[in-house]
């Protein structure tokens, strides 16, 4: 069996990685909770990122969204491999460019998902879906 106190350690490490990056924007802070070696499978480009390349992203959507802020609506843990999967929600103000749109004073709101892999404590690999096509039509960059 294994221990309760594994399950509140990933607990805590993915609410900190939420409110860290999602709700405060603390790209800084993030890196901290970030193995050697991360991996983020989520990258734009479709290669592996990097954990630098990942917090320029927080900064990038913190300077088009100033107020962005994300709710969790589930958290799922798996002891067993050290994964969490994380469903969550955004809202937040158009006010910088973002995506190439220029800043509209909307306010958008979008959903998603991201899966972190945890090993010795430190976020090792992240995952993550979003709504894209939601957050392209708030924004004015698809039709309605």
């Amino acid at each position: 069996m294994i221990p309760p106190v594994l399950r509140e350690r990933l607990d805590s490490i993915a609410r900190r990685w939420i409110e860290l990056g999602w709700q405060q924007g603390d790209a800084d802070a993030v890196l901290t909770l970030y193995a050697p070696g991360f991996i983020d499978l989520g990258n734009p480009s479709g290669r592996p990122g990097t954990a630098e390349e990942n917090v320029a992203g927080i900064r990038e959507l913190y300077t088009a969204f100033p107020d962005f802020d994300t709710t969790i609506e589930d958290l799922i843990i798996d002891e067993a491999v050290g994964s969490i999967a994380i469903r969550w929600s955004a809202i937040g103000t158009h006010r910088g460019p973002f995506l190439g749109a220029a800043p509209t004073g909307q306010r958008i709101t979008f959903a998603g998902i991201e899966t972190l892999r945890v090993r010795d404590g430190l976020i090792v690999e992240r995952a993550g879906e979003w709504d894209a096509h939601s957050l392209l039509r708030q924004l004015g960059l698809i039709p309605r």
